[in-house]
């Protein structure tokens, strides 16, 4: 029984360091880990999507694709707003109104 014990710390042992040293190699390659949590329905297409991303052959069409889809549009400044808004045809000029008169 001891012998067995010996035996599953060592393989774990193993174990753990092929995961550290896999996860170290993927770092140089510029890889992080990432963990989500999806329905059980989605977890395939989620691996699907990650293999695509990892994928020399298919990661640019699959990052366009998703960046096309999900992707936040970049912010717009309020003067970038207004300047690119359409003002041909609106007056913007106002009365020369000088408000009431007031009793102080």
């Amino acid at each position: 029984m001891h012998r067995e014990a010996k035996s599953s710390g060592a393989k774990s042992a193993r174990t753990a360091a092929s995961l550290v040293s896999h996860r170290a190699r993927m770092a140089r390659r510029g890889f992080v880990r990432v963990e989500v949590s999806v329905s059980k329905d989605d977890a395939g297409l989620v691996r699907q999507v990650a293999a695509a991303l990892s994928d020399p052959a298919r990661q640019a069409g699959a990052r366009t694709l998703l960046r096309q889809r999900f992707a936040e549009p970049p912010k717009v400044s309020l003067k970038a707003l207004l300047a690119s808004a359409p003002l041909d045809g609106i007056d913007l000029d106002r009365a020369g109104d000088l408000g009431r008169d007031v009793d102080l």
